[in-house]
């Protein structure tokens, strides 16, 4: 666990330093897909799918 959790850290710094920097190139993006595989299996990963399905029925639930 303190590995994955380890991991996740290093991928998002490099992610948001990538992001930072302007230039998103196949090599960042790697990156941020590897960064979402690592935060997929860790404890957070219900938190973030919840999040994310809050905010879509939100933004669904908009209307023009």
């Amino acid at each position: 666990m303190a590995i994955s959790i380890s991991v996740v850290l290093l991928l998002l710094i490099l992610a948001v330093t990538f992001v930072r920097n302007g230039g998103l190139k196949f090599s960042h993006a790697l990156v941020c897909m590897l960064l979402g595989f690592y935060l997929a299996s860790t404890s957070i990963a219900p938190t973030i799918h919840n999040g994310v399905t809050a905010t879509a029925d939100v933004v669904g639930s908009l209307s023009p």
